[in-house]
């Protein structure tokens, strides 16, 4: 049962079908990583959690965290059955790709078909979310320890390699009918008016708190779909 269904149950409806569970699945940006530390309460799939409670507070939701920083998918495939499938999930969130850039398309893809094809077989709705932009330079105040690799990255997002793996992974996601909440291209669309590495919590891969904000209203508008109408973000920021 899709989620905006759900959420509309009533009490005969909830005893037979039982809560909202949502599983996040990805890599540092949805374990809840800023700069040195987590924060659980502004991370997006708790702002959506939030927003789903808003439109309708009777259907108790339960987000999952099965995210996990410094993950690729290809390395999260060996945990899907114990923190994904075991929680019986009505939908799955997939995030992944600020790490996985750092291998081979071909591995990334290839995990990725896999985790969607058994979320498929589980019989759940899975969405793939594009995450955000990696720094485009090495700011004055990215984190000391880190700044070779602010290096590193950089390159990978000014040489075109991000967004490479994100046009391969959304066309991917089309060809097995996976919903694509495409958060990248609207970075993207960011980048040509603002410095998004200044919107990095820690300046190389992190968003700030009101990055989360736009994945959440990204998310909640997919789920709902028409019914979300009025429910979305009241800032411009994000609109193209």
């Amino acid at each position: 049962m899709h989620v905006k269904d759900k959420i509309m149950l009533n009490r005969d409806g909830l005893e037979e079908f039982g809560p909202i569970n949502i599983v996040i699945f990805g890599d540092s940006v949805s374990h809840g990583a800023v700069n040195g530390y987590n924060d659980y309460e502004r991370v997006y799939w708790n702002l959506l959690k939030k927003k789903l409670n808003a439109y309708r507070d009777y259907m108790p939701v339960n987000m999952i965290n099965a995210s996990i920083g410094g993950t690729s998918a290809r390395a999260s495939l060996g945990r899907m059955e114990k923190q994904v499938f075991a929680h019986l999930p009505d939908l799955v969130i997939v995030c992944f790709g600020l790490n996985d850039v750092n291998g081979t398309l071909e591995e990334y893809l290839d995990a990725l078909k896999q985790i969607f094809d058994r979320c498929h077989r589980e019989g759940c709705d899975v969405i793939f979310m594009t995450p955000n932009m990696l720094n485009t330079y090495v700011a004055d105040d990215a984190p000391a320890e880190y700044r070779e690799y602010a290096f590193k990255t950089a390159e990978m997002q000014n040489t075109g390699r991000m967004d490479r793996f994100m046009t391969a992974a959304m066309t991917l996601a089309g060809e097995m009918g996976v919903p694509v909440c495409d958060c990248y291209s609207k970075w993207k669309e960011l980048a040509k008016t603002q410095d998004t590495t200044m919107l990095l919590a820690n300046r190389i891969n992190h968003p700030t708190s009101e990055m989360h904000v736009m994945f959440a209203d990204s998310l909640y508008d997919m789920i709902l779909g028409e019914s979300a109408q009025g429910g979305g973000s009241d800032s411009t920021m994000f609109r193209e």
